[in-house]
């Protein structure tokens, strides 16, 4: 389909060169690394990429990381990165990625997807101008500058452009290889498993629902395009089975299986924020959380909403912003060609404010999908996109002088808006009494929007003699606008020096403290835990970084189990996170002592977070620029060899916390009825070999017994004595053992993820089913 007016095709170098350098100039301070992308970029995503890199280095399956609470299916967390194409890349071409390295393949990410859009523009018949401010807001624009650290978002909506782009010719030619195209690129969206990526995969969905319905002869449409379509999304669909299937079981075993609409609709973007696309930093959203006066925040309560301050970002740039405004009111946004884009936009302004309309609550009703997560207001990435998109259609009307005059009342109206959004903007200042702060950001934006009328007003005449000299002038104003109010912020950036504890080649002292005291103590039977809590927000998935086994991380998804028995929360930043159950009640515990857990470096001191341990309860052996080091002289071994079994309600030792009275050397505790035996003489077990997915252990015993393996228990893990398949035990609540025979043998502990999956899926399947597939 070719846009209005439509242009012949542009030399495509030139102008990707011009987007480049606005993308070094929004970049720069990323790239050299004066600053990197802080928050959950640095706290979650960054050492799940470090594990992954150093995990193929040494040649070994990442599917497991034992450096997290205690232990967690990379495999199937939608935010491990493992399949993420560019990540992946990183991690086998660089050992051990810095902060910078990992910030820089976010970036040119965004440069892909900006290029995307710039190719889907000149498919579409667009002047080039228009491609490129519609690239310059997609990238640099809303959520994908305001929100850069949440990678996964980020990546999957840098993905859509070219998954459009293929779908549509597959749909316009029809044609197999684009249709096939388009299910990979589909399929990168979906290995992401986050909500933007959900809303790009509805995206183009109704896309192909729009193309055949809109057609001259819809049914006829539909069967010309079915081949590429089935193919593709063959394709796509055999790409995605097994991660998808993977996480989907996962879930269910976690702590957060489904998100009720409550739990959704607290994400909600407030409407408040939608002044934003206005006057970016009206609420303070660059800087302290303290200072951040939006909603929610200290100074906007009662909101019953659970957002970051950056969440609601919708600045695109003044002169993009005016664009889409005069294409509304002058209904050039309602041309065949692009209502599409525009139905969508309106639609997901919907999604995004949640449960302000009732919309969202049909959407989470009967979308599939949408009850998986928490936070409508990711759906600010695509608004961002779409709007960005929306703009630069405008201006390829504008380019191609078939953009309508305006009449007065639509000259009017546009004034209206413009001039009703500052106000709303004052208003919301004068209401909150932050009419001092708010002063300086509205003058600015005042600033951006005269010099943008400005623009607009040159290039309506420089577009006669000099049309690419009004082209760069309108791209290159956009560029420097956005990276001025989009660029590196106390959201999207912090000095590299306040996050270098994850550098893996950190001089940190508490990081080389702890990896010195683990290794000290580390034997054939031990394997120390340590637990990080309360340092700050960059510091409890440091583990996954550094290799420290540690009982506790930053992750939304947990297992379910784990969480019950230790508290462990999202994330344990701050003292108060720290969170102590009936099973786990203190640090001198008996689950604390089954963990293995030696060394706990805490930001106060323990006996602060911990109120059962008065002072000196446990020994402190180290005190770090950032941390208290202490102790727990009880933490057993890694590896035992219980001689007894014995019987327990592990749903009631959860409850109740109250152990039955047993010694973990000798016995171990499972829930199937106990079987008596005569008495057995001791036996003893050793680690061989201990990978991320993959322990070997000699035990010897002249009776036999249980090797007991203080590891989190998962289904897919399987294990066998002396290479035959043995049956692996749910042992003393959260752990792993296997019954030996009497004699010396070899025992394997090995995660199989896949095999596991699927034997999860045949499980659940009613009988009837089974048994049909035997036959």
């Amino acid at each position: 389909m070719e846009g209005s007016g439509g242009t012949r095709p542009w030399p495509l170098v030139p102008v990707a060169l011009a987007l480049v350098a606005a993308w070094m100039l929004f970049s720069w301070p990323w790239l050299i690394g004066r600053v990197t992308i802080p928050w959950d970029a640095k706290a979650h995503f960054q050492p799940q990429i470090q594990f992954l890199a150093r995990s193929l280095a040494r040649g070994e399956s990442p599917f497991w990381a034992p450096f997290a609470f205690s232990g967690l299916p990379q495999v199937a967390d939608p935010q491990s990165m493992i399949f993420s194409p560019p990540m992946l890349l990183l991690a086998l071409v660089n050992p051990a990625p810095s902060l910078t390295a990992v910030d820089a393949t976010v970036l040119v990410m965004l440069l892909a997807g900006a290029a995307g859009v710039l190719l889907l523009a000149r498919d579409l018949g667009w002047h080039w101008a228009g491609g490129l401010v519609a690239a310059l807001g997609f990238a640099f624009g809303a959520a994908m500058a305001w929100r850069l650290q949440h990678f996964g978002q980020v990546l999957s909506l840098a993905y859509w452009p070219f998954a459009h782009l293929f779908l549509k010719r597959a749909l316009e030619r029809p044609s197999a290889a684009y249709g096939i195209a388009a299910g990979v690129v589909a399929a990168f969206i979906v290995l992401g498993r986050d909500q933007v990526g959900l809303i790009c995969i509805y995206l183009l969905a109704g896309y192909v629902l729009c193309h055949v319905v809109t057609s001259r002869a819809p049914v006829e449409a539909a069967f010309r395009a079915a081949p590429a379509l089935v193919l593709g999304g063959a394709v796509g669909a055999a790409i995605v089975a097994l991660p998808i299937l993977m996480t989907l079981l996962y879930a269910d075993m976690s702590n957060r299986p489904v998100i009720d609409y409550a739990g959704a609709g607290a994400g909600s973007l407030h409407p408040a924020l939608i002044v934003t696309m206005l006057v970016p930093h009206l609420f303070g959203a660059a800087g302290e959380m303290a200072k951040y006066w939006g909603p929610p925040s200290f100074t906007w309560e009662g909101t019953g909403l659970f957002i970051a301050q950056n969440m609601g970002q919708l600045y695109i740039g003044a002169a993009p912003v005016l664009l889409l405004w005069s294409g509304l009111v002058r209904g050039a946004l309602w041309e065949r060609e692009i209502r599409f884009f525009t139905v969508a936009l309106a639609l997901l302004v919907l999604y995004a404010v949640g449960w302000y309309t009732p919309a969202f609550r049909v959407f989470y009703e009967v979308l599939p999908g949408v009850d998986l997560y928490r936070r409508p207001a990711d759906a600010v990435f695509v608004i961002g996109a779409l709007a960005a998109l929306l703009a630069g259609y405008v201006a390829h009307r504008v380019f191609t002088w078939t953009l309508p005059d305006a009449t007065t009342r639509q000259r009017i109206a546009e004034a209206l808006l413009l001039a009703g959004g500052f106000g709303i903007a004052v208003a919301l200042a004068i209401a909150f009494d932050r009419l001092d702060s708010a002063v300086p950001p509205l003058l600015w934006a005042a600033l951006w929007f005269a010099l943008a009328i400005a623009t607009l007003w040159a290039i309506d005449w420089m577009r006669v003699l000099r049309p690419l000299a009004a082209g760069m002038l309108l791209a290159g104003v956009t560029a420097a606008d956005l990276a001025w109010n989009n660029g590196p912020n106390g959201a999207s950036a912090l000095p590299i020096a306040e996050i270098d504890m994850l550098q893996p080649a950190t001089r940190n002292e508490t990081i080389a403290r702890l990896k010195s005291l683990v290794a000290a103590g580390r034997s054939e039977i031990r394997r120390d835990r340590v637990e990080i809590a309360g340092l700050g927000f960059h510091w409890p998935n440091a583990g996954l970084t550094h290799g420290l086994e540690s009982t506790l991380g930053y992750n939304p998804v947990r297992s379910r189990l784990y969480a019950a028995a230790t508290g462990a929360e999202d994330t344990v930043g701050l003292p108060d996170q720290r969170k102590f159950t009936p099973l786990f009640p203190s640090y001198r515990s008996r689950l604390a002592d089954l963990l293995g857990l030696r060394y706990i470096a805490t930001g106060v001191p323990i006996e602060q977070m911990d109120k059962r341990l008065g002072p000196g309860s446990l020994p402190r052996v180290a005190r770090t620029a950032d941390a208290y080091i202490y102790e727990n002289p009880g933490a057993l071994p890694r590896v035992l060899f219980a001689t007894e079994d014995r019987t327990a309600d592990f749903a009631a030792l959860l409850r109740s916390g109250v152990w039955p009275e047993f010694d973990p050397a000798r016995t171990v505790l499972l829930e199937q009825p106990r079987r008596p035996k005569a008495d057995r003489r001791p036996g003893g077990a050793r680690i061989l070999s201990y990978r991320n997915t993959e322990v070997v252990i000699d035990a010897e015993s002249p009776d036999g017994g249980f090797v007991v393996l203080n590891d989190l228990w998962h289904p897919w893990w399987r294990v066998t004595i002396d290479g035959r398949p043995a049956e692996p035990r749910l042992a003393n609540v959260l752990f792993r053992a296997v019954e030996v025979p009497p004699g010396r043998h070899r025992i394997v502990w090995s995660f199989h993820p896949v095999a596991g999956a699927i034997a999860e899926v045949r499980a659940r399947m009613p009988v009837s089913v089974e048994r049909g597939r035997e036959r």
